[in-house]
């Protein structure tokens, strides 16, 4: 029987936390059940195991950052946009460690299929229509923008930064100008 009070929403709230205060690979189902003060086995009713507990989080992570993406987008193009993009992902990753780390876990085709990580690709290549790239360009340009995001906010986060000038945020500010640029400048086939 399930404990009263205990749904899989509110344990998968309480994962996210956890992530966000000890790291996502950290997320366990007997950490969790150390939050509630509970055994293991009685979230059991709720939850399969710790990795779906991690797959519930990831989805999470994703529903919330694809909100506040589309949130910022709303009436920006060009570089406007793609600073108000980014920021978002840089602005989560900094308020929730945990759940940035989730969001890039990697899930089976069925369940990435329905999760909002679709709504991220179709963000990303609405912001890519304001520069006029036609395919495959748009799908390197997709590739580019993720991996640059996300390889500057892991180093960042790692402090990989924060021992030399200029400050991040100066670097943060050239990276998108530049990638601005290098966007409305894109070579024709």
């Amino acid at each position: 029987m399930a404990r009263a009070g205990l749904t899989t929403e509110r344990l998968v709230q309480a994962g996210a936390e956890l992530a966000d205060a000890v790291g996502f690979e950290q997320v366990t189902v007997s950490a969790l059940a150390r939050q509630f003060d509970v055994k293991a086995a009685s979230l059991y009713s709720h939850l399969k195991n710790s990795q779906d507990l991690k797959t519930r989080i990831a989805l999470l992570a994703l529903e919330e950052l694809a909100d506040r993406v589309a949130a910022a987008l709303a009436g920006r193009a060009g570089k406007d946009a793609l600073a108000a993009f980014a920021d978002v992902y840089r602005d989560y990753a900094r308020e929730h460690p945990g759940r940035y780390a989730a969001a890039r876990l990697r899930l089976d085709p069925e369940t990435a299929a329905a999760s909002a990580g679709p709504r991220h690709a179709q963000m990303t290549r609405a912001i890519l229509r304001g520069y006029d790239l036609t395919e495959p360009d748009q799908t390197h340009a997709v590739r580019l923008l993720g991996s640059v995001f996300h390889g500057y906010i892991s180093l960042e986060t790692a402090g990989g930064f924060s021992h030399s000038a200029p400050g991040s945020q100066e670097t943060w500010s050239w990276i998108l100008d530049r990638l601005d640029a290098l966007l409305r400048n894109w070579p024709a086939p």
